[in-house]
């Protein structure tokens, strides 16, 4: 087993930032069985899809659009209760198959990290198991 821990800087509010490289990075060379990418955060996820622009764009306004941002009842404590229930839709990890040192995923698969209350620092969990 590896375990790896980086940090994710988010640019908005709603961001989704393309991670898979940095994932790939922390994976060592001869590891086969899974990838677990987990964030340690309850305002932000982790999700794997195409990490198009637009299409990272469209998430953003999507999560906007399906959770108003205010309303809540938690937003009486600290205001941010949209950014808790976003991250609750997207969820907190993926786990990937590793084979030969790499993620075995998709042609247009990528790792996306998910920031709903930025623009923050992150940290992001990374562990292969065998």
């Amino acid at each position: 087993m590896s375990a790896t821990r980086f940090t994710v800087k988010s640019d908005a509010h709603t961001d989704v930032v393309d991670i898979t490289e940095q994932v790939r990075e922390v994976i060592p060379a001869d590891a086969e069985g899974t990838c677990t990418v987990f964030v340690r955060h309850t305002t932000a996820g982790i999700t794997v899809n195409e990490a198009e622009p637009r299409l990272l764009g469209d998430l953003s306004d999507a999560l906007g659009d399906l959770v108003p941002d205010s309303g809540w009842a938690h937003d009486e404590l600290d205001g941010n209760a949209d950014s808790h229930v976003r991250a609750m839709f997207v969820g907190p990890s993926e786990t990937i198959p590793v084979r030969d040192g790499d993620l075995d995923m998709g042609t247009w698969q990528s790792v996306l990290f998910v920031d709903c209350d930025g623009p923050r620092e992150r940290a992001v969990d990374v562990v292969v198991t065998d």
